[in-house]
């Protein structure tokens, strides 16, 4: 899979979230910028088959306090022989999908989904879902597998381990239906790689690597997009 524009990440991770943006969008009020709803667009994942196109929609609402602003997302799956279009809201803990009415208190939280790789045959695809607070040290990853074949998405996360931090890194090399994470503890020097699997079944990893499959493809539409 073709390697992203270097950009700054909140947890080093090899597949950034547009934190460039959501930094310079979040101060926009300091320098006499309005309130309100922004938006970006990320780039579209292909699929090895050339099915599927992956891609999400980030939104951000400003708040004149720094705290209160608030970033949500939603992943969009799109049939390029059909051109049918699936919104998917991972079911991590931050997650709220911005485009429907809902009562949850989402002031300082940060939830964006980004894809990261299709499966090798372009049947599953892997998703980031990284979630934090601002103006906290919190902030870790969750892997969504979308699973087309059996209609199927989980959101899941290395569980049982006493850690601060996960960073989705990829397939796992050896299992490939399995999501590989690095785990640690900030301010720890080494950290440890996991592999976790749709039911969160999580196993050590050590010695193993990532893998990803697909094309990134840049458009017109990618970047922020138009205010409201």
């Amino acid at each position: 899979m073709s390697n992203q524009s270097v950009q700054v990440d909140p947890l080093n991770s090899p597949h950034p979230v547009p934190w460039g943006w959501v930094m310079a969008t979040a101060t926009a009020k300091a320098l006499g910028h309005p309130t309100g709803l922004y938006y970006y667009r990320s780039q579209s994942l292909l699929s090895p088959d050339r099915q599927y196109a992956a891609y999400s929609r980030i939104q951000m609402q400003v708040q004149p306090e720094f705290f209160r602003s608030h970033v949500t997302s939603v992943l969009f799956l799109e049939n390029l022989q059909t051109g049918d279009l699936q919104a998917i809201t991972p079911s991590s803990p931050l997650a709220d999908n911005p485009f429907l009415d809902s009562n949850a208190e989402l002031d300082g939280r940060i939830s964006i989904v980004i894809p990261v790789s299709w499966s090798q045959t372009g049947h599953c695809l892997l998703a980031r879902e990284f979630e934090s607070l601002f103006c906290s040290s919190i902030a870790s990853d969750y892997a969504v597998i979308v699973d087309q074949e059996n209609n199927r998405v989980r959101t899941v996360s290395p569980l049982h381990l006493q850690y601060t931090n996960a960073v989705l890194l990829g397939w796992s090399a050896n299992n490939l239906d399995r999501a590989l994470f690095q785990v640690g503890n900030m301010g720890d020097e080494h950290w440890h790689l996991w592999t976790v699997d749709v039911d969160g079944c999580t196993v050590p990893a050590p010695g193993d690597r990532p893998v990803t499959f697909g094309q990134i493809m840049s458009s017109v539409w990618m970047g922020p997009q138009v205010q409201t």
